[in-house]
């Protein structure tokens, strides 16, 4: 199965895609028809195998049952990451 988005301005949103090698190993896929229009995707990306940057723009987080990609370049990926350390207790 594959869910893919892609952002209309890049500038202010990231494209993802999951990738699974199986429907087995989705968990739930849900989409309200209500007012909130929410989308759930979970699943089991498996035992991670790799994490990698692909054309320094993508972060794709390969697992054994499937595989994630995000449009998300390093500078970002190392911007939040400090983010969230800075605001540990």
């Amino acid at each position: 199965m594959r869910v893919e988005v892609i952002a209309m301005d890049k500038r202010k949103k990231h494209a993802f895609s999951v990738e699974m090698k199986s429907k087995e190993y989705i968990k739930t896929i849900s989409v309200s028809n209500g007012p909130q229009e929410g989308v759930l995707f979970e699943g089991f990306l498996g035992e991670l195998e790799e994490l990698r940057m692909v054309e320094e723009v993508i972060l794709e987080v390969k697992g054994s049952n499937g595989t994630l990609r995000i449009d998300l370049d390093e500078g970002e990926l190392r911007k939040m990451l400090a983010k969230k350390k800075g605001a540990s207790p």
